[in-house]
């Protein structure tokens, strides 16, 4: 495979959802059956992850939230896509976590995750 055109930003798994499910809706868009059923499966799967719930403000609210642990994008993007409940999973996402984050704040970290988590299930889809 090859990259024909490099990626200029990176989209959460709400953002592709997002844009799946605009794609599938959009009757004009004629695709292939192969593009069809890969859309399909992709939403199938998405819908059953934490992405399903978000929306743009409980994303805003959860980036401003962790601005203080000083994370990179990319770790940002994973933590928004996975909500680990573990300090384990947030040494995997985090890279050089045991330098970077002290005991407390990987607990505060798991406490943002939970608390978003939280907001996302007394919020209808």
């Amino acid at each position: 495979m090859e990259v024909l055109k490099e990626c200029t930003a990176y989209l959460s798994n709400y953002e592709v959802l997002n844009i799946l499910q605009s794609m599938k809706s959009n009757k004009k868009q004629k695709s292939e059956q192969q593009l069809a059923t890969i859309t399909y499966q992709t939403i199938k799967y998405l819908e059953n992850t934490p992405s399903s719930k978000q929306s743009p403000e409980k994303i805003h609210n959860f980036l401003k939230a962790v601005e203080p642990f000083k994370l990179t994008k990319c770790e940002k993007l994973t933590l928004l896509n996975l909500c680990p409940k573990t300090a384990l999973e947030i040494q995997l996402i985090i890279e050089d976590s045991e330098e970077r984050l002290v005991e407390e704040e990987v607990d505060s970290l798991l406490q943002i995750i939970a608390d978003q988590e939280e907001d996302q299930e007394d919020q209808p889809n």
